[in-house]
């Protein structure tokens, strides 16, 4: 038989200070400007993440022949090896997300937003492969947490739940063209690689303690919190033997033992897993088409020496093509949101999915036929955009099928799972680069994504159910099963 489980011992005079503070910050008036003022604050927010999430990609062969140029044309194939360093730290960031479940969503906004502008700060002044590596692993810690989603599912009107977030997700993603635009600014030479870094960092430094002074802890989180306690010790104690979402407020054991009790959450994370096994096409997109360029130019006898060809495509179409890269990937993340609010989740992560499948097997195709720089970056930010809207989309159902006070906990709990299944194709994919080099990056790409992804598509459609509509303080996670 198994070990039952018991309530956690109850420290009656801490709950009541924290019933105290939390019965004060839900009876404070609420401006009615509020939501959009914090909705602006998200979305500088959210500029931050796409920024700290695309800048690496955008300037990965600078990076590469910059820092770990002495490797040669196995250069981004060792960077990313090395890069595996921040395991470590990504298994840890899969116990601090549920942090939130508990304390709140207020304190890890700033706490994250603040750690990816340090993380860019970081790399702004690196002059060497240890301080690069340290800011990259702050920026791989802190991205992946989105606390700013959880801030738009329970703050925003249900009716209009998945508008706000691909409107708020549309613009950030527009932010992206600040990167091409710093590369065009600051960058008259890939050795200047580093200054692209800088607004960006400070951007995200300023915004963090922005929403420290202006945002407040959501609705959503004081309420059940408050219910929980409220509770008294047999309603706790019969809450954990009936394994229900009141029994817990967050961890990931707690998330996994809820998971594997729902038949929902457990087919949305093998959907996750298949899924984010394909996100090595959105690793690789710069170097493909900077690799792409400069063979057709040494190829087509405008230069002899790679380097010096790969200097040219950097500060010439491929600068142009991410500047055309976020308008698409903008439009692909918008139109989502209202076809998920019109159609449902469902319909809207099938035509994202396919959509990302269609138009990267374009982007390969055209990156081997020196197609324009305008349509290579609108192919770019289609796939990509694609790509996040269908992940966004599954995480919104996942979201909308687990109860408030595990929800943070069960989107960690997927964060665990897209780790499992991002490892095993970037391994491969690192094998071949540096047995094949950074221009067979595209083969290798197509090769291990489009398998997955379809994977992906097949569970979605055949197992999951709908969730529009569900409100979010009363969902309890079993409505499916």
């Amino acid at each position: 038989m198994s070990k039952q489980r018991t309530p956690k011992p109850r420290n009656l005079e801490k709950e009541a200070k924290e019933i105290a503070k939390l019965e004060s910050l839900e009876k404070r008036p609420q401006s009615k400007l509020y939501l959009a003022y914090l909705m602006v604050i998200i979305t500088i927010i959210y500029i931050t993440d796409e920024i700290a999430t695309q800048i690496g990609t955008q300037m990965k062969t600078e990076i590469a022949n910059g820092l770990f140029g002495a490797f040669g044309d196995q250069s981004v194939g060792i960077m990313d090896a090395l890069g595996y360093i921040s395991i470590a730290f990504v298994i840890l960031a899969i116990f601090y997300k549920p942090l939130s479940d508990r304390y709140g969503r207020k304190l890890f906004l700033f706490i994250n937003t603040l750690g990816m502008g340090v993380g860019m700060l970081l790399i702004f002044l690196a002059n060497n492969i240890p301080v690069y590596l340290a800011g990259s692993i702050l920026i791989s810690f802190f991205i992946p947490h989105d606390v700013q989603v959880v801030y738009i599912m329970e703050s925003a009107p249900s009716r209009h739940r998945a508008k706000f977030y691909s409107v708020i997700k549309a613009c950030a993603t527009l932010g992206i063209l600040l990167v091409p635009l710093f590369r065009r600014i600051f960058m008259t030479d890939v050795t200047r690689w580093r200054m692209v870094y800088m607004v960006p960092a400070i951007l995200g430094i300023t915004v963090a303690l922005l929403s420290l002074v202006l945002a407040r802890e959501t609705d959503s989180f004081i309420k059940t919190r408050l219910n929980y306690l409220r509770m008294t010790d047999e309603e706790r104690e019969e809450a954990v033997q009936q394994n229900t979402a009141e029994a817990s407020q967050g961890g990931i054991k707690d998330a996994i033992r809820f998971i594997w009790g729902h038949k929902q959450l457990k087919w949305m994370l093998l959907v996750s897993f298949f899924f984010f096994m394909g996100v090595i096409i959105t690793s690789y997109y710069q170097v493909i088409m900077t690799y792409g360029y400069a063979v057709t130019y040494m190829r087509d006898g405008l230069f002899t020496d790679m380097d010096a060809a790969l200097n040219a495509a950097g500060v010439g179409p491929v600068t142009l093509a991410l500047f055309m890269f976020p308008l698409t990937s903008a439009l692909f993340q918008l139109f989502p949101g209202f076809l998920a609010d019109g159609l449902g989740r469902k319909p809207a992560a099938l035509i994202t999915s396919v959509a990302t499948i269609t138009c990267f097997s374009l982007f390969f195709y055209g990156s081997l036929q020196n197609w324009s720089p305008y349509v290579m970056g609108l192919l770019c930010g289609a796939f990509v955009g694609s790509f996040w809207a269908t992940g966004d989309t599954c995480g919104m159902i996942l979201a909308e099928s687990a109860p408030t006070n595990l929800r943070a906990s069960i989107m960690a709990a997927q964060g665990l799972i897209v780790f499992v299944s991002v490892l095993p194709p970037a391994v491969v994919a690192i094998i071949l680069i540096n047995v094949f080099g950074n221009a067979a990056i595209g083969i290798i790409c197509l090769c291990l994504a489009v398998p997955s992804l379809a994977a992906a598509i097949l569970c979605l459609f055949l197992k999951i159910h709908e969730t529009k509509g569900v409100d979010l303080e009363l969902v309890t996670g079993t409505e499916w099963d």
